[in-house]
């Protein structure tokens, strides 16, 4: 199989690039730097993967589209996929969303996830490009597309969200982030590091997360109403109101809650024991 990947000289799709040559496939690449167009690409690999900025997926997919016929299959790895999968079935090729819940910097596939929307492909090509990916070492979870946006919007949107905040209220508070390590607990230490790690990377990448997805707003909305709540309940001064809150989190929750306790516990222990 030719297997070319537009937008493979980023890291990602290097990435991904190494695993179909690890499974015996002849692998093409362009990008900024290739003489090789997307669009030549496009006409002669049987498998068509594409990696680029969330904001130019769509357009990306649209300019290879016309020239993709049914024996082909076109993919795309980007973390949104109700415009980009829909953008792909206007080609008359084979379509597979795949969104890597990683980043281009992991050692290994080993224990990853690989989030799949089959949308328009036979069974005999989606079980080999699968085994491709579960031979690396990755878990594959089916999805459809707007399932797989409206759970981003928590898991990516909500959590970048309240990194974010966090990061914003220790600016706010003109406080010297150096000057807490005297201070610091385990837990501090692991947000702070969680903070870190965001600011470190492309601020594009988490722009188009946020706001390129539909079904954030009405996660941030949650958000920011159970801050409000929160901060009234804390002016408050009542225990009880406190406590109420908390049991009903907690019961929610649930079995998640003694997990991530055991969890945090063990990366807590890694941590002080290094």
């Amino acid at each position: 199989m030719k297997a070319g990947i537009i937008g493979g000289t980023g890291k990602m799709g290097k990435l991904f690039a190494g695993v179909f040559e690890r499974a015996g496939h002849e692998v093409f690449v362009s990008g900024r730097s290739t003489t090789l167009t997307g669009l030549r690409l496009a006409e002669q690999c049987d498998l068509v993967m594409v990696s680029v900025p969330i904001r130019d997926t769509v357009d990306v997919i649209r300019g290879i589209a016309p020239v993709m016929n049914k024996d082909q299959v076109l993919c795309d790895l980007t973390s949104l996929k109700v415009l980009p999968v829909a953008a792909m079935l206007e080609s008359e090729a084979q379509v597979i969303g795949f969104h890597p819940m990683f980043g281009p910097s992991v050692q290994s596939f080993r224990n990853q996830t690989i989030i799949t929307c089959p949308a328009r492909v036979d069974a005999e090509t989606l079980d080999s490009l699968l085994a491709i990916f579960r031979h690396e070492g990755a878990g594959c979870t089916l999805s459809t597309p707007e399932v797989h946006d409206r759970m981003m919007a928590v898991v990516q949107g909500l959590t970048h969200f309240v990194t974010l905040t966090v990061a914003g209220t220790i600016r706010r508070m003109k406080l010297d982030v150096g000057k807490t390590g005297p201070f610091m607990s385990p837990v501090y230490q692991i947000e702070l590091s969680l903070v870190g790690r965001l600011l470190s990377q492309d601020p594009g990448l988490y722009a188009d997360i946020l706001q390129q997805n539909p079904f954030v707003p009405a996660v941030l909305e949650a958000c920011t109403t159970s801050a409000q709540e929160l901060k009234e309940i804390v002016g408050s001064q009542d225990p009880e109101q406190f406590s109420e809150l908390f049991r009903k989190d907690s019961r929610h929750f649930g079995r998640f809650a003694e997990a991530g306790q055991e969890l945090t516990d063990l990366l807590i222990e890694s941590m002080v024991n290094r």
